[in-house]
């Protein structure tokens, strides 16, 4: 059996130093806020390139606190328009309208499945304060006409990293790009934790102080409550944690690089579609390919022993959640969503398991 993503595999690549992180910070009798959450906010600052890094509890809350301490530096406000992908998960969505704000969804390119720039612009209203961008499937988003969009509109540039920990543009990593960005670290993730876990990096200072007290309950100092908070933070198991992973993220990533490329260029079959954008990094959290018959190439993987996910069935405009968009009508969104299967694509794999998607899929009757 070849296991989608075995959570117990990828931390085995690293057990025994995961192990003596976990019993040091118990034996430390200090579980929250303390040595090893600062350490990691200073490796992952450096790593991703930026002057500050803020852990918080997951990644819906890194995104959240960054939209709400803008609001609270009064450089958003309630109703102000926020360009967002309309191909990402829900999450990204539900930061936008928790704080207030309004969405404005736009569709992916299909060739590079991220934000198509060419139509951004044109939702571009007096209302628009900020985009959102996505680094979906771990694939970097950025494009240098969004980034001259955010300069010539005066537009904030929040940047959804939670699928491309270590992706770049250029010399630069994605989380570096913008004004803020959002990690998770949830386990499945490239560099994940053995639990819930996110944070903020950012040059702003004013805005990292300002999130670091809001996800304290709106606390700088003991007792005082300069905001009205929430409590999100990152216990020091986690933060271990990620300090013994963050020294083999490169070195993971390139192994799944290794596994895509293999998938590219032996994957040969009419009904399955492969995307190929050279021209954009990619760390390949997900592996998409795309089938009219997508249900029945999962389950024919599944009797083969393989295992596979979509991301994601429902589209974000389809959602209970959003009733108000169920009538919108996004065809391209809707099409990869139709389509979009998950193939294993993780630094546990083998080769041999590398060879046997292929061939199982090249089989594909």
């Amino acid at each position: 059996m070849i296991d989608y993503l075995s959570l117990k595999d990828i931390t085995d690549l690293h057990g025994d130093e995961i192990a003596n992180a976990v019993e040091r910070v118990v034996r430390s009798g200090w579980y929250l806020q303390g040595q090893e959450t600062n350490l990691f906010e200073q490796n992952y600052a450096r790593f991703i390139g930026t002057e500050h890094c803020v852990t918080c509890g997951n990644g819906l809350d890194a995104l959240s606190l960054i939209l709400r301490a803008y609001m609270e530096l009064g450089q958003l406000k309630a109703g102000d328009e926020v360009v967002v992908p309309a191909n990402t998960y829900i999450a990204t969505i539900l930061a936008i309208t928790e704080n207030r704000l309004t969405p404005v969804l736009v569709e992916p390119d299909i060739n590079t499945l991220e934000l198509d720039d060419e139509l951004v612009e044109a939702t571009i209203t007096e209302r628009t304060r900020a985009i959102m961008l996505v680094h979906l499937y771990g694939r970097c988003s950025y494009t240098p006409l969004i980034g001259d969009l955010c300069q010539r509109h005066k537009l904030l540039l929040v940047e959804d990293n939670a699928q491309a920990h270590g992706c770049r543009f250029g010399e630069r990593r994605t989380g570096s790009l913008g004004n803020a960005a959002a990690h998770s670290f949830y386990p499945g993730k490239n560099l994940g934790a053995l639990g819930d876990a996110g944070a903020v990096t950012t040059d702003d200072e004013e805005l990292a102080q300002t999130i670091r007290s809001i996800a304290n309950y709106g606390s700088a100092r003991k007792y005082e409550f300069q905001f009205k908070g929430i409590n999100s933070r990152m216990d020091e198991i986690q933060a271990a944690v990620l300090n013994v992973k963050l020294n083999y993220l490169e070195e993971e990533n390139r192994r799944r690089k290794t596994i895509a490329t293999v998938y590219h260029e032996t994957i040969k079959h009419p009904q399955v579609r492969l995307t190929d954008d050279r021209e954009r990094d990619n760390v390949y959290h997900i592996f998409p390919v795309f089938c009219p018959s997508r249900d029945r190439l999962q389950q024919y993987l599944k009797d083969k022993g393989i295992g596979t996910m979509i991301h994601y069935p429902i589209p974000p405009h389809r959602q209970q959640a959003y009733q108000e968009w169920n009538g919108l009508h996004y065809p391209v969104t809707e099409a990869l969503h139709r389509q979009e299967l998950s193939l294993p694509c993780n630094p546990a794999m083998s080769d041999e398991d590398c060879r046997k998607v292929v061939d199982c899929i090249n089989e594909f009757g």
